[in-house]
């Protein structure tokens, strides 16, 4: 068994802190905007990563994953259970940011600012609602680009000129894991593109597809619970596992917390992933 991590490591920042083996940053939603303002313009890379419970089960034996989230330059807590969990760890976060959230808070900064953006995944004509949903709610703002997300891995280089090509300030990605992951660890660094955020399934959200839960249940953390009463056959049992092995890691942080993982090296290519579809 490892040792625990020292004291210092627990609290390494005041803006970060260590939970179930990755650092998250204690950030609230307009810190997050303001350090992406000021990655736009000095052109640096922000990567950004947010983790929910079911991540945090996963990425323990998915080790692409947790690369990619160690890898990224802000890590949010994207899950209210998580939130809980540092509460009651006493390394507590602020709030929950949501992929969704911080997605449309880059919007906004993008209208306002005259900055582009480029959208990558879901369906084509998803896509073009999402378009046409955007133009209507934000005039103006510069879509420089786009692609579906259910495209050849033997096309990802030619999408990838495609986006570097645009000039894009900010890159959203629709596509699920470990796709997007692959993506980005195989062209992430040569894009150009200072502002990087996987979004999930907020296309199909904001393209009018899906609802999202209403505002109060946000606000008392029970998205999920929304999400459940929609699908239940495809969630119920997914849930059940996941949180109960969320609730088990939590009663070890309390124990024994966790080591900061380490990134590891694996062997990836754009060729041998297959397709990559929303």
């Amino acid at each position: 068994m490892e040792p625990p991590p020292n004291p210092e490591e627990l609290s390494m920042s005041a803006d970060r802190q260590l939970l179930f083996g990755v650092y998250f940053d204690a950030l609230r939603m307009e810190d997050v905007i303001a350090r992406c303002r000021t990655a736009l313009v000095t052109r640096s890379r922000m990567l950004l990563g947010v983790l929910n419970a079911a991540k945090v089960v996963h990425m323990r034996n998915d080790p692409l994953l947790r690369n990619s989230l160690i890898d990224c330059d802000l890590l949010l807590a994207d899950g209210q259970s998580i939130i809980w969990a540092s509460r009651l760890l006493r390394r507590p976060l602020p709030e929950r940011i949501a992929g969704i959230d911080v997605f449309e808070g880059l919007l906004t900064l993008a209208h306002r600012e005259g900055r582009s953006i480029y959208l990558l995944g879901a369906r084509a004509e998803v896509l073009a609602k999402l378009q046409d949903r955007l133009s209507e709610r934000f005039p103006g703002l510069r879509i420089v680009g786009s692609h579906h997300g259910y495209f050849q891995a033997s096309e990802s280089a030619a999408i990838a000129d495609d986006i570097r090509a645009s000039g894009a300030d900010m890159l959203f990605l629709g596509i699920t894991s470990p796709k997007k992951e692959i993506f980005l660890s195989a062209y992430g660094g040569s894009l150009g593109v200072p502002i990087l955020h996987g979004v999930g399934g907020s296309f199909d959200i904001m393209a009018g597809l899906t609802k999202r839960a209403p505002l109060r249940w946000q606000r008392w953390g029970m998205e999920w619970a929304y999400r459940l009463l929609q699908e239940p056959r495809r969630l119920l049992g997914r849930y059940l596992v996941t949180n109960s092995v969320f609730i088990l890691l939590t009663a070890r942080e309390v124990i024994a917390p966790a080591r900061a993982f380490q990134s590891t090296k694996i062997a990836t290519h754009p060729t041998p992933i297959g397709s990559l579809r929303h």
